[in-house]
């Protein structure tokens, strides 16, 4: 089951054969996906759009769909994902043409890492994010993320970005009594 989300202006929630066609656009668009593996054709897309669906029933969380309050829209996808050769969970996010520069992609991934530490109990994520990415890059350091280090994976260069670790659970004082 995928929790449904909510923020002030998006709904977080899991996906439907329905988006398919919107999310296969955006994968195939090489501007937009140079950073997240590339364009696809559909056949490919659709093994795409079926693993995020997948990462959900394989480990409990994933990438929710992004659909704005106001008209139902879907703008993206953001969430938690840890697939195979991962070193530990990361949260991603990614918009979809004409829907950058909203703040969509901050208020998504501040509710997914409140997700993640409050819900989960995770500790700590982290956010692969190449060099040249810097409208991601400033969303990390929005989200409070600070450059880690630079990493490779899948034959990507990317920098790690350390987002700020979950505050303790508030101790409840002992009964001296």
């Amino acid at each position: 089951m995928i929790p449904v989300l909510e923020t002030e202006r998006l709904v977080m929630r899991g996906w439907a054969k329905g988006d398919f066609d919107r999310v296969a656009a955006f994968l195939g668009d090489e501007q937009l996906t140079r950073f997240v593996g590339g364009a696809s054709g559909r056949d490919d897309a659709w093994r795409r759009f079926s693993s995020m669906a997948g990462h959900w029933s394989l480990l409990g969380f994933g990438l929710w769909a992004l659909e704005a309050k106001e008209d139902s829209r879907l703008v993206g996808w953001c969430g938690l994902l840890s697939p195979e050769g991962w070193p530990e969970p990361e949260i991603g996010w990614s918009l979809f043409a004409g829907e950058h520069g909203r703040g969509y992609a901050t208020e998504a991934a501040l509710r997914a890492r409140d997700y993640a530490y409050r819900d989960l109990g995770w500790t700590t994520l982290m956010s692969f994010i190449h060099p040249d990415n810097r409208p991601s890059i400033r969303v990390a350091e929005r989200l409070g993320a600070r450059f880690e280090k630079p990493f490779v994976i899948r034959g990507w260069e990317v920098g790690i970005y350390r987002h700020p670790a979950a505050e303790p659970a508030k101790q409840k004082p002992a009964n001296l009594n």
